[in-house]
This record gives structure tokens, C-alpha cells and sequence, in this order.
């Protein structure tokens, strides 16, 4: 089969990635064979190719955390009632700790599909039947394009920050697939949202989207901007995935008694913060990372209802798939980057 392969480990990623043959996959038991319609790409892709601390990777390999398509086959104890829908997944499987086994409430460590595990930048990929659903009539580049990024939004806000229709919310880095679904989540659920970004032609199409206010991020602190939106009064929740450079900034825009909610840290995790606010104003720090069944099923209810859709800034063939990578790396997209399978 085809497949989009990081030949070698490297930084940047893009001039590493190519088409090439792989080994069709073989579902083992419990598992469902998926002919690939679309795969989507993923700021994860990019740790992929440059490698991460603690995982020994092995090249070439392909990622793809996000992926639609028709079941083809599926392993034993598999309803075969499965066979030819089409379906995306929740790339994250739950993970026992052997060493702390009873951490609930807190959510389970997981394995990600096309981190961990090949994932769904080839012609098939397998998925636990478990990480599957089924998305009926759906366009497979949209259904591809939403798992991921709205499943991450969407534990981070109602989950995590319990966020309610009237909040404030400040979402960073407007342009990115996460920030992008955590605005059409708070368009829906009724919340008011400030973005900000450091290109204002992103702005203007957030503006375009609903955002209620921008900032334009120019490397200084833009916290006041914010206070000044809400009154002086700050914001409910703050929603970033940016991390070292603007925590700072996400920090003093909260109200007293707000949320931070962070799942990630594209410019680096080693921030800076400021302890005094952190208590004095009776702060929330709060990490988010994927979400399991139960939170993918109510926010695929709302996709497959029309209530949300994904942003996709463009679609690639199998064969310009490291122009995909090329503009992911160069943070240039608005929306997701899809790769056409069939």
C-alpha cells in the first residue's frame, strides 16, 4: 500500500517526507482494517519527524492521528456488522499504569495512534473497534479534519473548564486546528471569545468565524487588550496550546477565580509564571490532553447534527503530501491540512 513516509528523523520535517510502499496492515483481535478516504495532519505529525524524548522511533514511518474512511476487514471478536462503514477514530488508547493502576477520577495515560503506533497516513490503517465511529453519510476530508483537534477542544473547555453559555473566553493562536474547534465550541455553547493571533489576516477570518474580539499578538504583553475587552474585569477561561512565549500574557488576562486550560506547548513548556496572581486571584491551572469515548461521542453528535464543522485551509493529494507538511511547519494554514487518500 501507499503511504506518506518520514524517511529519517530531522528538523524541519518537511524535506524528509515522501510517498513510498509499506506493508498493508493486518488487524489483530479486537481490531477493525480501514481502507483510508482522508487523513488529516497534526502539530504532532512534526514530533514525529523530529523525534521525541523517551520514545525510540523507528524511520521511515508515516503518523496520522486523524482519519476517515470504510472498514474493510475486522480482527476476531469484531462484530462484522462493521464491514463498509465509514468511521474516524479517537487516536488515544487508554494506557494502564502499572505503577499507579486506581487514578481515577483522574483519566487514564493513553498510546496515540500515529505517535506511538503507525497511524492513518497510508491507504488503510488499523484502530481498536473500540475507537471508532461511525459517521453515516458524512464528507470524509470534513470527518477526517474534525476528530482530533475537536475532541481535544472540547475536554479542555467543558470538561476540564467547565465552561457555561455567557462565559468569556480567550482562545490563543487563533489558525491552529485546536484553537479553531475551541471557537466553534464556544459559538455554540454561547460563550463570548477573544482570539488573538500575531497575523491579522487571521484575525480578520476569525472575525469572519464569529470571534467577538482580536488581538493582534506583537510579541509584547497583550493582557491589558484583554482586561480593556472585558471591562477590566478578565476573562473566564483561557484556552491555549501556544505555551513559553505567552503564558505570561494568558495568565494576567484571567479574571480572579478563572481557568487556565492548557493542552500543549508549541512554543516550548519552560514558561515563566507568576505565583503571586496564581493564588492571590485564586487561579485554576488545569492540563488537558485528548479525551476518551464517551467525550467523542458528544462532540461527534454535534458534527454529524451540522452544529459543528471543521476549518480546513486546504486538501492535498497522497503525491504534494510534504507540501502539506511544509506549510504545517511553516504555521502559514488557517484550518486543518488534509491529505485525499481516494
Amino acid at each position: 500500500m501507499k503511504a506518506l513516509l518520514v524517511m529519517r528523523q530531522g528538523d524541519p520535517v518537511a524535506p524528509n517526507v515522501e510517498p513510498g510502499e509499506a506493508a498493508d496492515p493486518v488487524p489483530a483481535a479486537g481490531e477493525v482494517l480501514v481502507r483510508t478516504e482522508a487523513s488529516a495532519l497534526n502539530h504532532l505529525d512534526l514530533w514525529v519527524g523530529r523525534g521525541l524524548p523517551g520514545i525510540d522511533f523507528t524511520y521511515p514511518r508515516w503518523g496520522g492521528s486523524d482519519g476517515c474512511g470504510r472498514v474493510e476487514a475486522v480482527g476476531t471478536g469484531v462484530d462484522e456488522a462493521w464491514i463498509g462503514r465509514r468511521v474516524i477514530m479517537n487516536a488515544a488508547k487508554p494506557k494502564p499504569d502499572p505503577v499507579q493502576p486506581d487514578l481515577a477520577p483522574a483519566p487514564p495515560d493513553v498510546s496515540m495512534i500515529g505517535e506511538h503506533e503507525l497511524g492513518a497516513h497510508a491507504e488503510r490503517f488499523v484502530v481498536p473497534a473500540a475507537n471508532v465511529l461511525d459517521v453515516g453519510d458524512a464528507d470524509p476530508v470534513e470527518a477526517a479534519a474534525f476528530g482530533l483537534t475537536h475532541l481535544t477542544a472540547w475536554r479542555m473547555l467543558v470538561t476540564r473548564a467547565g465552561v457555561r453559555a455567557g462565559d468569556s473566553v480567550l482562545i490563543t493562536g487563533i489558525g491552529g486546528g485546536v484553537a479553531l474547534a475551541a471557537l466553534g465550541i464556544c459559538r455554540h455553547l454561547g460563550c463570548r471569545t477573544i482570539v488573538t493571533s500575531r497575523h491579522a489576516a487571521k484575525l480578520e477570518r476569525a472575525r469572519e468565524l464569529g470571534a467577538d474580539e482580536t488581538i493582534l499578538d506583537e510579541g509584547e504583553d497583550w493582557s491589558r487588550a484583554v482586561r480593556g475587552a472585558t471591562g477590566r474585569r478578565g476573562v473566564d477561561v483561557c484556552v491555549d496550546s501556544v505555551g513559553r512565549a505567552i503564558h505570561a500574557s494568558c495568565v494576567k488576562s484571567l479574571r480572579r477565580g478563572g481557568t487556565f486550560v492548557t493542552c500543549g506547548c508549541t512554543t516550548g513548556p519552560a514558561a515563566t509564571t507568576d505565583l503571586a496572581r496564581i493564588f492571590w486571584s485564586q487561579l485554576r491551572l488545569v492540563g488537558s490532553t485528548m479525551g476518551d469515548m464517551d467525550e467523542m461521542r458528544q462532540v461527534t453528535s454535534l458534527f454529524r447534527a451540522g452544529h459543528l464543522r471543521p476549518v480546513i485551509d486546504a486538501v492535498y493529494d497522497v503525491a504534494d503530501g510534504r507540501r502539506a507538511y511544509e506549510r504545517l511547519e511553516a504555521g502559514e494554514q488557517f484550518g486543518k491540512l488534509v491529505i485525499r487518500w481516494t
